[in-house]
């Protein structure tokens, strides 16, 4: 079990992360793809990866970054740096600008579980040619096995983030803490992370806590080793069903409606305006008192546009928040 102790100070500096950390992303698929889970919400997912992987001609260059990200146990903490809140290219340069010292230590440790190539050695040394070269198979493999499926990823992280905003608003950080279960237990000033695969204590010290939510999390979720690390805690957010690629540019479900009026035309007054209510995650009761129709009423156009793939609805205890999925933000933004 992992627990995490929270000053007063601690709590104030909780937060969520503002969107889908593309580095934790890309490191957790590598754990997932390799992995021996039969997830069937990823099947097609790791069906499809594979075999781009199979037919890429850039692909064996991959085998110092799979080797860094073994299916189960430690993976280095340089690989997802802090400054990937800042997005893809900022997390990249953040790799290639990792210490000496701190490269010697997560790879010898990691040496120590898992067989690594020879490269590995040049990488403990900081050779910058052999980090440009492991950056470079980030990028390789981000534009193979992620970008092709971002639109499900941020979408299933906006719904988190949309859960967590409400629980943040009705009960303070402390009802955001407590709103992580199953997983994880909030109590007396305590984050007990459970089935954690090693037994420890991280202090926040007043620096707060970092949560990441991320759609390749398995279910247990994962923090850095070193605690001198600005503290970050990953946890899996519900995937929304299964994992498909975005349409081809200029083919996708965004040219469906072209304004409001014409978004209108398709759904219906009603169900354009639930839609549009829904942007920002939206309960029954809510789109009810918003558009002036009966919670009734209001769950039958809720209902309609979960069944045509528009809205994801997520169920917590006495109410159900509603989403946009990728289509339907297409719908919308269009």
């Amino acid at each position: 079990m992992l627990k995490i102790l929270f000053s007063s100070e601690d709590i104030l500096r909780t937060r969520v992360a503002p969107a889908a950390d593309p580095v934790w992303e890309l490191v957790l698929s590598l754990h997932l793809l390799q992995g021996r889970g039969r997830d069937p919400l990823l099947a097609d997912w790791r069906r499809g990866v594979a075999r781009t992987l199979r037919t890429d001609t850039a692909a064996s260059r991959l085998r110092l970054l799979f080797a860094l990200n073994p299916p189960r146990g430690y993976f280095p903490d340089f690989l997802t740096p802090y400054q990937s809140l800042d997005g893809f290219e900022a997390g990249l340069e953040a790799v290639r600008s990792t210490p000496a010292d701190l490269l010697r230590r997560d790879l010898t440790r990691l040496a120590g579980e898992t067989p690594l190539p020879a490269a590995a050695a040049a990488l403990a040394r900081g050779e910058p040619e052999v980090l440009r070269h492991l950056t470079d198979s980030m990028a390789r493999y981000q534009e193979l096995a992620i970008a092709p499926y971002w639109s499900r990823i941020r979408a299933a992280v906006e719904a988190d983030r949309a859960r967590r905003a409400r629980a943040l608003l009705d009960g303070g950080v402390e009802g955001l803490l407590t709103g992580l279960r199953p997983n994880m237990r909030w109590e007396a000033g305590m984050l007990e992370v459970l089935d954690y695969p090693d037994t420890r204590e991280l202090h926040l010290d007043g620096r707060g806590l970092l949560l990441v939510p991320s759609f390749f999390c398995a279910r247990t979720p994962v923090a850095l080793v070193d605690p001198a690390l600005p503290p970050v805690l990953v946890y899996p957010v519900d995937r929304l069903g299964g994992l498909a690629p975005e349409p081809g540019r200029g083919a996708g479900p965004a040219t469906a409606a072209g304004s409001r009026p014409a978004l209108a035309a398709l759904l219906g007054r009603t169900r354009a305006a639930v839609l549009a209510a829904t942007d920002a995650g939206c309960t029954t009761g809510e789109v009810a008192r918003r558009l002036h129709i009966s919670p009734a009423a209001a769950s039958q156009h809720t209902a309609v546009l979960r069944n045509a793939g528009l809205l994801v609805s997520h169920r917590d205890r006495n109410t159900v928040l509603h989403t946009l999925t990728p289509l339907g933000r297409a719908m919308l933004d269009a």
